[in-house]
Protein backbone atom coordinates (compact mmCIF):
# COMPACT_ATOMS: atom_id res chain seq x y z
CA UNK A 1 0.00 0.00 0.00
CA UNK A 2 1.44 3.40 -1.01
CA UNK A 3 1.30 5.66 1.53
CA UNK A 4 2.49 9.28 1.59
CA UNK A 5 3.31 11.09 5.20
CA UNK A 6 3.89 14.96 5.55
CA UNK A 7 5.39 16.78 7.99
CA UNK A 8 7.23 19.98 9.15
CA UNK A 9 4.05 21.75 9.48
CA UNK A 10 2.76 24.57 12.65
CA UNK A 11 2.26 27.76 13.73
CA UNK A 12 4.56 30.35 12.59
CA UNK A 13 5.31 34.10 12.25
CA UNK A 14 4.35 36.48 9.38
CA UNK A 15 8.06 36.40 7.72
CA UNK A 16 9.50 33.17 9.32
CA UNK A 17 10.53 30.30 7.80
CA UNK A 18 9.55 26.53 7.67
CA UNK A 19 10.21 23.28 5.80
CA UNK A 20 7.41 20.51 4.72
CA UNK A 21 8.97 17.10 4.28
CA UNK A 22 7.03 13.86 2.96
CA UNK A 23 8.10 10.28 2.57
CA UNK A 24 6.57 8.13 0.65
CA UNK A 25 6.55 4.04 1.30
CA UNK A 26 5.06 1.13 -0.16
CA UNK A 27 6.82 2.20 -3.93
CA UNK A 28 9.52 4.08 -4.81
CA UNK A 29 9.00 7.38 -6.74
CA UNK A 30 12.65 8.33 -7.83
CA UNK A 31 11.38 8.09 -11.75
CA UNK A 32 8.10 10.05 -11.33
CA UNK A 33 6.57 13.27 -10.16
CA UNK A 34 6.37 14.63 -6.98
CA UNK A 35 4.45 18.10 -5.65
CA UNK A 36 2.88 19.98 -2.96
CA UNK A 37 -0.87 21.45 -2.65
CA UNK A 38 -2.70 23.12 -0.45
CA UNK A 39 -6.23 23.33 0.96
CA UNK A 40 -8.06 25.67 3.19
CA UNK A 41 -11.47 24.53 4.39
CA UNK A 42 -14.48 25.48 2.31
CA UNK A 43 -12.22 26.16 -0.95
CA UNK A 44 -10.60 24.15 -3.54
CA UNK A 45 -7.17 22.43 -3.41
CA UNK A 46 -4.67 24.48 -4.66
CA UNK A 47 -1.03 23.85 -7.05
CA UNK A 48 1.61 24.95 -5.16
CA UNK A 49 4.79 23.60 -6.52
CA UNK A 50 5.84 20.14 -8.08
CA UNK A 51 9.18 18.28 -9.73
CA UNK A 52 10.21 16.45 -12.01
CA UNK A 53 11.89 12.76 -11.33
CA UNK A 54 15.37 14.02 -11.51
CA UNK A 55 14.37 17.98 -10.11
CA UNK A 56 15.64 19.23 -13.46
CA UNK A 57 12.22 21.00 -13.77
CA UNK A 58 10.09 22.54 -11.22
CA UNK A 59 7.23 24.91 -11.38
CA UNK A 60 5.01 27.16 -9.05
CA UNK A 61 1.88 28.92 -8.58
CA UNK A 62 2.93 32.31 -8.84
CA UNK A 63 1.61 33.65 -5.36
CA UNK A 64 5.24 31.09 -3.82
CA UNK A 65 7.29 32.33 -6.82
CA UNK A 66 10.81 33.66 -5.09
CA UNK A 67 9.63 32.18 -1.46
CA UNK A 68 9.27 28.91 -1.73
CA UNK A 69 11.69 25.91 -2.70
CA UNK A 70 10.31 22.68 -3.14
CA UNK A 71 13.05 19.89 -4.00
CA UNK A 72 13.46 16.19 -3.75
CA UNK A 73 15.43 12.81 -2.27
CA UNK A 74 15.09 10.07 -4.50
CA UNK A 75 17.45 8.25 -2.35
CA UNK A 76 15.03 8.82 0.37
CA UNK A 77 12.00 8.31 -1.72
CA UNK A 78 10.98 12.35 -0.33
CA UNK A 79 10.29 15.50 -1.35
CA UNK A 80 10.96 19.00 0.45
CA UNK A 81 9.38 22.19 0.67
CA UNK A 82 11.22 24.91 1.59
CA UNK A 83 8.59 28.28 2.61
CA UNK A 84 10.42 31.51 3.04
CA UNK A 85 9.18 34.93 3.98
CA UNK A 86 5.54 33.05 5.27
CA UNK A 87 2.43 35.23 4.88
CA UNK A 88 -0.97 34.96 6.56
CA UNK A 89 -2.42 34.15 3.07
CA UNK A 90 -0.02 30.80 3.07
CA UNK A 91 -1.89 29.78 5.69
CA UNK A 92 -3.60 25.99 4.62
CA UNK A 93 -3.23 22.28 4.71
CA UNK A 94 -0.58 21.12 3.16
CA UNK A 95 -0.21 17.79 1.16
CA UNK A 96 2.46 15.99 -0.83
CA UNK A 97 1.07 14.08 -3.95
CA UNK A 98 3.11 11.69 -6.41
CA UNK A 99 2.27 10.92 -9.83
CA UNK A 100 3.35 7.76 -11.84
CA UNK A 101 5.13 9.74 -15.14
CA UNK A 102 8.16 11.79 -14.82
CA UNK A 103 7.21 14.77 -15.66
CA UNK A 104 5.71 18.19 -14.25
CA UNK A 105 2.84 17.53 -17.02
CA UNK A 106 2.29 14.02 -15.23
CA UNK A 107 -1.03 14.00 -13.01
CA UNK A 108 -1.22 13.09 -9.63
CA UNK A 109 -2.02 9.40 -8.68
CA UNK A 110 -1.13 9.32 -4.99
CA UNK A 111 -1.88 11.62 -1.50
CA UNK A 112 -0.95 12.36 1.50
CA UNK A 113 -2.93 13.50 4.62
CA UNK A 114 -1.70 16.03 4.74
CA UNK A 115 0.17 18.99 7.30
CA UNK A 116 -1.67 22.09 8.64
CA UNK A 117 0.47 25.22 8.21
CA UNK A 118 -0.72 28.49 10.22
CA UNK A 119 0.86 32.05 9.73
CA UNK A 120 -0.08 34.63 11.79
CA UNK A 121 0.01 38.32 11.10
Amino acid sequence: QVQLVESGGGLVQAGGSLRLSCTASGRTFSNAVMGWFRQVPGKEREFVAIISWNGGTTRYTDSVKGRFTISRDNAKNSVYLQMNNLKPEDTAVYSCAAGRGPTTYSPMHYWGKGTLVTVSS
